[in-house]
């Protein structure tokens, strides 16, 4: 199976207190975006010498998808309200997935569906965003015409619009295809009001790639910023936003130009409960669907199970493990018996732990 793992945008060294810019292609008429500055960062460990993982990804990222198929997505000038597009997703409920004893494959019929968890606290930010300074929610989903019901569940919670992605040339996509897709959506969308801000979860509990939300900013040219925590501003005049993200080592706080693409950490907020207006707003609301030629997409090839190069070969459901957890009864109030006999323990079930860590062993 082959997996992609698409990084653009502020990337951020943990070893070093800076950060590496990587340039996107771009024609000579296109503005590069603008770089991300870090304005500070808590650290708890040192890193390797290597350069991290989603570094050695871009790379990758950018030989797989070309320098044409890049979409840029700037809005220009300074602007009094935010324009924000929610990508999310209807998934199934994942405590009632089942597996198929013979196909290996999730059945879906029967299975209740939900907006993605982490789709729910994008959505919030995005509004608290839009009661503060203005503007307008979009939020954008591909998939069957059943996921006009997740479109709806949004506006009910105070999103403005709904767009429907859905075609028969999108079935099978893999992250790729969607990624593809979806960022040609946003730039049909953004020929009216390029968005300030695009919001997405942190993943899907469906897929669990958190490739989606990347692969859109690359294609985009959209500065990427992930893993967020906490939105600390945001100067519409100076176009700049400031951030909080959660990375390996600590916390960092960003400051970026807008226009951005922002990846929302789980229990950040809570979602709001929708009034009674925004749900008879939702019920009466027109969701239109789009299909392929609707969204500006030409190249079908890049879309569906033609333009996923990922294979999945089997889903399962994991073994249960025979072995119960060990349980170890406190007689005494000290510390120091107790992680004695942890550790005792530890090594006993893993002897090669052990002798790792004896002087002889040790790197």
């Amino acid at each position: 199976m082959q997996m992609l793992a698409m990084e653009s945008g502020a990337v951020l060294w943990r070893n070093r207190l800076r950060l590496k810019i990587l340039p996107t292609a771009c024609s000579d008429q296109c503005r590069k975006p603008d770089k991300a500055v870090a304005l500070s960062t808590t650290s708890q460990r040192e890193s390797p010498r290597n350069p991290p993982a989603d570094l050695r990804a871009i790379g990758l990222a950018r030989r797989v998808l070309g320098p044409t198929e890049t979409q840029k997505l700037h809005s220009v000038g300074a602007k009094d309200s935010m324009n924000i597009v929610v990508c999310i997703k209807q998934v199934p409920d994942s405590a009632q997935i089942r597996v198929h004893p013979v196909t290996n494959t999730i059945m879906r019929q029967g299975v209740p569906t939900i907006i993605n968890p982490y789709d729910l606290f994008a959505l919030e930010e995005a509004l608290k965003l839009r009661d503060r300074y203005g503007g307008k929610v979009t939020v954008l989903t591909m998939g069957p015409p059943m996921a006009k019901q997740a479109l709806e569940k949004a506006l009910a919670y105070g999103a403005d619009e709904a767009v429907l992605l859905s075609d028969r040339h999108f079935a099978g996509s893999d992250t790729l295809a969607t990624s593809f897709a979806i960022s040609r959506a946003i730039t049909n969308l953004g020929l009216r009001h390029a968005p300030e801000i695009v919001f997405t979860g942190k993943q899907t509990i469906d897929g669990d790639t958190a490739q989606v939300g990347p692969g859109i900013a690359r294609r985009l040219e959209l500065q990427q910023l992930t893993y967020v925590t906490k939105i600390v501003s945001v100067d519409l005049h100076a176009r700049e936003i400031t951030v909080e993200r959660r990375s390996e080592g600590g916390t960092q706080m960003l400051k970026s130009r807008l226009p951005c693409l922002i990846s929302v950490l789980e229990g950040v907020n809570a979602i709001r409960r929708g009034s009674v207006a925004d749900a008879l707003r939702a019920a009466r609301a027109p969701i239109p669907a789009w299909r392929a030629a609707d969204a500006g997409i030409v190249e079908i090839a890049n879309c569906g199970l033609r333009g996923s190069p990922t294979v999945v070969k089997r889903v399962f459901a994991p073994t249960p493990r025979a072995e119960k957890a060990i349980q170890i009864e406190v007689n005494d109030d000290e510390c120091g018996p107790l992680s004695d006999e942890i550790i005792a323990s530890i090594f006993e079930h893993q002897p090669a732990l052990e002798a790792s860590l004896q002087p002889n062993g040790l790197a």
